[in-house]
C-alpha cells in the first residue's frame, strides 16, 4: 500500500507499507528516487503489523519495486501504474 500526504510547497510525503511478514527478511524500496541502491530506504517494522518507509518526493513520475532478501523484486499493486519495468507513481 501507498500512502500520500502533501508538505509544505511543492513536497509530496510518500510512505511505503507492507505485511511485517511478507515477503520475509529484509526489505527496501528502490528507485529511480534512490539510484536503485537496495537499503538506502530499508522499511522498517511497525507495531501495527506493517512495515513502512517514508520519502519526500517532488513532483513527477517515479519508478520504484521493492527488493527483498535473496534477491526477490515485487511491485506494488497499489502504484499509480505497474508495467514490466516495475511500479510506478505519478506525483
Amino acid at each position: 500500500m501507498i500512502k500520500r500526504s502533501k508538505l509544505f510547497g511543492n513536497r509530496i510525503r510518500v510512505t511505503f507499507c507492507l505485511p511485517r511478514d511478507t515477503p520475509p527478511g529484509t526489505v527496501s524500496v528502490v528507485g529511480c528516487f534512490n539510484h536503485w541502491e537496495p537499503g538506502r530506504h530499508e522499511l522498517v517494522a511497525r507495531r501495527n503489523g506493517t512495515r513502512t518507509v517514508t520519502v519526500n518526493l517532488g513532483p513527477g513520475e517515479y519508478h520504484f519495486r521493492y527488493l527483498a532478501s535473496g534477491g526477490v523484486w515485487l511491485d506494488d499493486d497499489s502504484a499509480d501504474e505497474v508495467d514490466g519495468q516495475g511500479s510506478r507513481l505519478l506525483l
